[in-house]
């Protein structure tokens, strides 16, 4: 007998946290901002957007057995019993996820940002703090000025743990979310160019990144990549912003989360570090160098939430059952007429130093027997004027890390393919929809593809060609066959 799935909200607390009014009585499991995901027994919150207004699914979200629907006017046709009536429904989102964090009084909650990494390091924290205790996580990439209440106002009062990831575009974005979900612990991943269509360089786009201090708890502890030449501008600021402690990870000398080498088998790497003067080890189930880099912020995260660090041990063995988030480098094994081809799905988003990882990774996969390790990438997107140098740019990795054959898709990205050599460059085309059958007619049995680049590029349609190659379902690897 399945048990009832306990009540998240109750129409009187969702009426005190947002100063709203209701005439019905309800009980919420859940939240929701789309009709069109809308889960029985789910709060729907009817935001006014530029484009659509919420409002206009109101009774598609109740026919769907909503318990009840946050508005801030009575749609025709719905019974206002089952609504919750505020002046403005962003408001209410925001005011439940600030009530719901409060009521979550024992939560220890990491908050986690960076150019490139945030959301697999927010996934690794998850998993790693989910068996000391009960842990509440952003679902996929929902990041934002909704998503972050959104994310908090999900939180049961129960929680342990909460893994709440913010991102941004401009300045000040990541201020308004960190005083929302007030961290004890926040991790800067790293500071790249990214977004530099809105910011005047990287200094700035550190200082947006830095804005996730500000929102620290008493006397927190600020998690920060040592191996960034922002380090310092980064450590000022946390200082500033009243971290009890600056904790730096990464390869260099002096970071006090540090890594020491890397064993690389197919399918997972082991990391052997020290952190605070202690030697650890632990397989990490995901490959790349890039993501034994941010466990290392994993580990010191956890260790500054538990800081007698007695339940550390549990979330590094944590560590080896992790696989890629769809997108994040997710590997296929693809049968095809003549053997098998190996896919790695980076699909999901790019930018110059998460494309440089990308080809790493790449250069570490071996392929099979007449095999290429071939890359196949988008335009990055948001890099403002700099954008096709730094596409130019990446044929320096390209040669460095012998990658055999690039294929390009966008305006930005024929900059690296002319900047390539000859025997290097693969198909070119003006988009992704264009380039995936040109990519599945040059793949051949033995090659490994790595496919990435910006969302915008809908590079995940050369993804979807590429899988329409096999001749019959085949598990993602490391998933047993049926």
């Amino acid at each position: 007998m399945s048990q009832p799935i306990p009540a998240l909200w109750t129409h009187d607390e969702a009426a005190r946290a947002t100063g709203g009014r209701t005439g019905g009585i309800w009980t919420a499991s859940g939240v929701s901002i789309d009709s069109r995901a809308v889960a029985p027994g789910d709060l729907f919150v009817a935001l006014q957007g530029p484009s659509l207004d919420g409002h206009d699914y109101v009774a598609a979200a109740l026919e769907a057995d909503a318990a009840a629907a946050v508005a801030h006017r009575v749609p025709a046709g719905v019974d206002p019993a089952r609504l919750l009536l505020v002046e403005d429904t962003f408001a209410a989102l925001q005011a439940l996820g600030r009530h719901a964090r409060a009521r979550a009084a024992h939560a220890r909650v990491v908050g986690v940002t960076g150019s490139v990494g945030k959301t697999g390091t927010k996934e690794m924290l998850a998993l790693a703090l989910s068996v000391l205790g009960p842990t509440h996580a952003t679902q996929g990439n929902l990041n934002n000025h909704w998503g972050v209440p959104l994310t908090l106002a999900r939180m049961p009062a129960d929680t342990a743990f909460a893994v709440i990831e913010m991102g941004m575009n401009h300045a000040g974005e990541i201020a308004r979310l960190t005083r929302l979900a007030r961290p004890h612990v926040a991790v800067i991943t790293a500071v790249a160019s990214a977004h530099l269509a809105f910011f005047a360089s990287e200094e700035g786009i550190a200082d947006a990144k830095a804005e996730i201090l500000q929102g620290l708890e008493p006397d927190g502890v600020a998690v920060l990549p040592r191996d960034s030449r922002h380090f310092r501008r980064l450590a000022r600021a946390a200082r500033a912003a009243g971290a009890g402690r600056v904790i730096g990870f990464g390869a260099h000398a002096e970071a006090d989360a540090r890594l020491l080498d890397l064993a690389r088998d197919p399918g997972q790497q082991r990391v052997f570090m020290v952190c605070d003067g202690a030697p650890m080890s632990y397989a990490l189930g995901l490959e790349g160098r890039h993501w034994a880099l941010n466990s290392l912020a994993v580990v010191a995260a956890a260790r500054a939430l538990v800081p007698d660090g007695a339940d550390v041990p549990p979330t590094l063995a944590a560590l080896g059952r992790l696989t890629p988030p769809k997108g994040r480098g997710e590997r296929r094994e693809i049968v095809m007429p003549g053997g098998r081809l190996r896919l790695i799905d980076e699909s999901y988003n790019a930018s110059p130093v998460a494309v440089t990882a990308a080809l790493e990774t790449l250069a570490l996969t071996r392929p099979g027997p007449g095999g290429r390790r071939v890359a196949v990438l988008g335009d990055m997107l948001e890099l403002g004027d700099d954008g096709p140098a730094l596409h130019a740019g990446l044929a320096a990795s390209v040669l460095e890390h012998g990658i055999d054959l690039v294929h390009t898709a966008g305006p930005l990205m024929a900059h690296l393919h002319q900047a390539l050599p000859t025997g290097r460059r693969g198909a070119h085309a003006p988009t992704s929809e264009v380039l995936a059958p040109l990519v599945t007619a040059s793949a051949r049995p033995g090659d490994v593809v790595m496919v990435k680049g910006s969302l915008g590029s809908r590079m995940s349609l050369v993804v979807g060609a590429l899988l329409a190659l096999a001749e019959a379902d085949t598990p993602a690897e490391g998933e047993p066959a049926a």
